[in-house]
């Protein structure tokens, strides 16, 4: 199953408040208070996030995001927390895999991962935040999904 960590997923929700109020300094504990989220989670988060968020110390410290949400990619976001997303060993490059000279599904896994990074890239940290306009609605892929969580449910 692709699926981020959920430390991962409280980064986001994280980033998301700091991208409600741009212009504001927040600290550790306003964010905790806003989100949710343990206090000592918050702080173990933000500081292990270069380039994401900066940081001004003192009285009036506290987190603010590196550049505007709109520049922040759901890709930049999981590569900081995460790495890189890759599938399969071969799609996260050559050389990767000890059996990649006579495979003959590599290729197609490349392809697949570079579709999910260029939709990573595709969404904003002020999309993700709901600052943009609402979602496009995919119908389609919407009941995909519930069916194949219905499937899952019923293994």
């Amino acid at each position: 199953m692709l699926r981020i960590s959920r430390l991962t997923d409280y980064a986001t929700v994280l980033l998301a408040s700091l991208a409600s109020e741009p212009q504001r300094v927040q600290t550790a504990a306003s964010l905790a208070e806003q989100t949710r989220i343990a206090a000592p989670t918050v702080s173990k988060l933000l500081l292990q996030r270069a380039g994401l968020v900066t940081s001004t110390r003192g009285l009036h410290g506290g987190y603010q995001l590196a550049r505007p949400a709109a520049e922040i990619s759901a890709a930049g976001i999981l590569d900081a927390l995460e790495g890189p997303v890759a599938l399969t060993d071969c799609s996260a490059g050559h050389g990767q895999c000890e059996i990649e000279q006579n495979c003959r599904v590599g290729r197609v896994w490349q392809r697949l991962n570079l579709a999910i990074r260029r939709a990573l890239y595709d969404v904003s940290l002020a999309q993700l935040a709901g600052l943009d306009a609402p979602p496009a609605r995919l119908p389609a892929l919407e009941r995909e999904m519930k069916a194949a969580a219905t499937r899952t449910r019923l293994r």
